[in-house]
């Protein structure tokens, strides 16, 4: 007998900008029709009990909620097909833990961390916490890395990392997200040996994954591409594929898709 394949997994990220304003809007279509293995969920602002059963445990998914103690603000939540071999929720530090931030979901050969990184703010007001917390990001990473399984670091980092990144670089180079020292800190992270992988797939400009709601904005693709997929270097040739789908709508941002070998 010929050995059967295994297929793929897909694993979906999308900052929802609130997921009960998402749900009204058709999140769970879309959910369905991505059929991810593992779908993670950045700015839920919800907790638990404020939700609907659909949304709180979807059909043929274990549901894992991270909701940050200040009301309708931040928040994870990571949907999974398999079962995973253990959870663990944020980084270890009450600082951002607070906040709702992170969520990691082990499985037999690799670690899928889920991730919201904080907004620097205008004028920097929140840049020293946002880097604290990219730092201590990689830290974590490097202790899941040295356990032998891929790690995949999912979500939204609220960084542009270089100018091909947004459409207008020049008028935000002052601007949160683009900022020079986050721009740094994301040049340290992939130094340190984790990929970006839709940027090594699709070399090319004009790849987005945010847009103002300003009218017009979207239209004309006048973007910031600030949500991503890394892996570790020793696992970037399971990384098959990586896709936007500018096309779903229900945010700000849209969905962000890899396909990574079994």
């Amino acid at each position: 007998m010929p050995k059967t394949k295994t297929p793929n997994d897909k694993f979906a990220s999308w900052n929802v900008n609130g997921i009960r304003a998402a749900h009204k809007k058709g999140f769970l279509k879309y959910f369905a029709q991505e059929a991810a293995d593992v779908f993670c969920i950045q700015e839920s602002k919800a907790h638990e009990g404020q939700v609907e059963p659909e949304i709180l445990h979807p059909e043929g998914y274990h549901s894992y909620w991270h909701s940050a103690k200040k009301p309708g603000y931040s928040g994870v939540v990571t949907f999974s097909k398999k079962e995973p071999l253990s959870v663990t929720v944020g980084l270890g530090d009450e600082l951002y833990d607070n906040e709702g931030r992170v969520l990691t979901l082990e499985f037999a050969d690799y670690f899928m961390v889920n991730a919201y990184f904080p907004n620097s703010q205008r004028e920097g007001a929140r840049l020293s916490y946002k880097l604290g917390f990219c730092q201590a990001m990689l830290t974590y990473l490097e202790t899941l890395r040295k356990k032998g399984k891929a790690v995949i670091l999912c979500g939204d980092y609220n960084i542009a990392h270089q100018a091909i990144d947004l459409k207008n670089p020049k008028s935000n180079e002052n601007n949160a997200g683009f900022l020079p020292q986050e721009r740094a800190w994301m040049t340290e992270y992939l130094r340190a040996g984790y990929i970006d992988v839709f940027r090594k797939l699709h070399p090319e400009p004009g790849h987005y994954t945010w847009w103002s709601y300003r009218p017009g904005v979207r239209e004309k693709n006048i973007g910031w591409r600030i949500d991503y997929h890394t892996v570790n270097q020793e696992s970037q040739d399971r990384a098959l594929a990586a896709a936007h789908r500018p096309q779903i709508l229900g945010s700000d941002h849209c969905p962000v898709v890899l396909e990574f070998r079994a």
